[in-house]
Order: structure tokens, then C-alpha cells, then sequence
């Protein structure tokens, strides 16, 4: 007999909503709730591109909100969007990371829900554990629970079988210590249908996620991987970035293609009010299935980046817009959005 297996399909195929969070609590945001709460409204307006008619041309929104006074904030914000406001219990907003993995099987949608340790021990919060299983139920999706950790943004599909991660997180002694490289390999053939991983090193400097793939590399299409290329003698990143282009131009996918690598400019070094270096990404944008969402530093190589995101994707628009205030709660477009694709 054949055995069904699961199908995580790329993140430009076509989806039938988006899951994303509303920054809810002031004890974790302080003095950025506000603003970030504006640029989650600006991301979730972009994605669902409203047109002159008032008709919604790109995805559904799905949006968790916790307590009274976010969802109607919430509502506020996102009105005329189409939203739907969730009540809901979490943490905090990184739903890359804590909504489940929606995967194909057998032409229908699963949910695969891996147990979240906030990222290794470092951020444990009340309700973070239980997202998953709550988005899948509001999806009207069958759970499938798999016991060991992984975060939806330590990894990126092709979907074709071939999948970009890092050492510095997959094998992370904080994740699954007990887990080999091979055990991992295995239970992601098992649970995503991924073939073939392709192993990168290290991640951005500070990033308290250890190394996620999608702060810097990504596919575009199959064979295509975009990358940051350092910006400025002062790039915090510049050896671990120049590894990566190196890295992904020897590898090859799970059809044997060497991989096309496209490379943008970095923000180069980005610093919070305090002067601290902050693990700010070009490659942390979400691919809508009209609109490319580019999130935006203050650097001096935004425009460029912008413009050679357009240009990988040529069937969508490209619309970039300011994270400063979204990263000081450690992520950007990206960690907070989780595609739900079209059955």
C-alpha cells in the first residue's frame, strides 16, 4: 500500500487566508504597542489589497486579538479589510512560530503542530503552547501534533521537497537535544514531506531565535534562493552573510539543480534606541498572493532592496513599509504571519 504523505507547498502558491496576531499586551510592548500595533495594520492592509471598490483582491485575514481593548483596536484599525478579529489567548503575535504548519495531504489540509519551547527557554509565555491547536480548530483543520520542537521560521520550502534551515537552530542542543541531524531530517520527511534539507550555518547576530532561515535566505522559486549580500564595512553580519551566499551557490535541490542565488543589500547595521545591534532582515518579507510585503529599517539600502524584490516577483506587487517599531518585540513581517494555503 502507498503511504499518503504531507505536502508543505511554497509560499507563493496560492492562499485562502493569512493568520496573524494583534500586539495585545502592554507589559510586553510598553511604549511600542501603538506603533506596532499601526504596522501590523499597514501589513495586513497591504496583504489584503483592498481595491477602489472596497473588494479585497489578496487573502482573507485571520487576526488573533487578546483581551477587550485589542480587539477593538483591532476592529478599529482593520476595518473596511474584511478582517476577522479572533478572540484569543497568546503570548505574543509570532505566529510563524506558533500557528501550526499548514500542509497538503491527499488534496485536503492538515495542520502539523510541533511544541513551542519559546525558542529554546528564552521567552516562555502563557498561551503560546495552545496556538497551534486553537488556529486549527478556527481553521476547521485536523491537528496532527507532533512531539518535538520547531518553529515555523527555522525553515523554508520550496515546494518541491527541498527546504533551506540552519545548524545554529535545527540542532540547537535548546531545541531537541536527544534529536541527531538525521532524526530531524527523518521527522521532517515524516510530518512536511521535505526530501532534501539544505544545512546553513549561523543566523543574524542577536536574533533570540538562534539562526531562523527566514531572517536570511529564502526561496523565490524553484532553484531560486535570495539572499542578503553585507552593506558597509560596519555590517554586523557581514562574515556570517558572505558564508551563506557561499553556501547556498554550492548546493544543490531536490532535483539536483545548482541553485540559483539572488542577493540583495543588507540593512547593514541597524541599531535599537539603545544603541544595540538588532537582527533587522530584508529577507523577512511575506509573499501575499498579490503583494509582497518588504519590511523597511531606515537604511540607506531600502529602495534597493525593494527594488530587486520587485523584481523577483514580477506577478505581484512589491509594497515596502517601516518594522522599526514591530522588531524591538524581536521579528518583522515574516515571524508574524502564517499562510493557511488554498486546498
Amino acid at each position: 500500500m502507498t503511504q499518503i504523505t504531507a505536502h508543505q507547498p511554497a509560499e507563493w502558491e496560492p492562499h485562502a487566508a493569512v493568520w496573524t496576531a494583534w500586539p495585545s499586551h502592554g507589559d510586553l510592548w510598553l511604549e511600542d504597542l501603538q506603533p506596532a500595533q499601526a504596522q501590523v495594520a499597514a501589513l495586513c492592509r497591504a496583504v489584503a489589497h483592498v481595491d477602489a471598490h472596497g473588494k479585497a483582491r489578496g487573502e482573507a485575514l485571520k487576526i488573533l486579538a487578546c483581551g477587550e481593548e485589542a480587539i477593538f483596536s483591532a476592529k478599529r484599525a482593520l476595518s473596511g479589510t474584511g478582517a476577522e478579529i479572533i478572540p484569543a489567548t497568546f503570548g505574543d503575535i509570532w505566529l510563524r512560530d506558533t500557528a501550526p504548519i499548514f500542509v497538503r495531504v491527499a488534496g485536503k489540509l492538515d495542520a502539523a503542530c510541533f511544541t513551542f519551547n519559546g525558542w529554546g527557554g528564552k521567552y516562555v509565555l502563557d498561551g503560546d503552547s495552545d496556538v497551534a491547536a486553537f488556529v486549527a480548530g478556527q481553521a476547521g483543520v485536523p491537528a496532527v501534533f507532533n512531539e518535538w520542537v520547531l518553529e515555523g521560521g527555522s525553515i523554508d520550502v520550496d515546494g518541491q521537497g527541498t527546504c533551506l534551515t540552519t545548524r545554529q537552530c535545527l540542532l540547537n542542543p535548546n531545541r531537541n537535544p536527544n534529536l541527531t541531524q538525521t532524526d530531524i531530517e527523518a521527522r521532517l520527511k515524516s510530518s512536511l514531506g521535505i526530501e532534501k534539507l539544505i544545512w546553513l550555518g549561523d543566523g543574524l547576530a542577536n536574533d533570540h531565535t538562534d539562526g531562523h532561515v527566514d531572517n536570511i535566505a529564502r526561496f523565490i522559486a524553484p532553484g531560486v534562493v535570495m539572499c542578503m549580500e553585507p552593506s558597509g564595512a560596519d555590517d554586523p553580519n557581514r562574515d556570517a552573510l558572505n558564508t551563506i551566499i557561499a553556501d547556498l551557490r554550492a548546493a544543490t535541490d531536490i532535483n539536483g539543480r545548482k541553485l540559483e542565488v539572488v542577493t540583495v543589500p543588507s540593512p547593514g547595521r541597524v541599531e535599537n534606541d539603545d544603541g544595540e545591534v538588532i537582527p533587522a532582515s530584508s529577507m523577512n518579507f511575506y509573499i501575499g498572493n498579490t503583494t509582497v510585503v518588504v519590511p523597511l529599517y531606515g537604511s540607506e539600502t531600502d529602495e534597493a532592496a525593494i527594488a530587486a524584490i520587485e523584481k523577483a516577483f514580477p506577478d505581484r506587487r512589491t509594497v515596502g513599509l517601516p518594522a522599526g517599531r514591530l522588531i524591538t518585540g524581536g521579528g518583522s513581517f515574516h515571524c508574524i504571519t502564517q499562510q493557511q494555503p488554498a486546498v
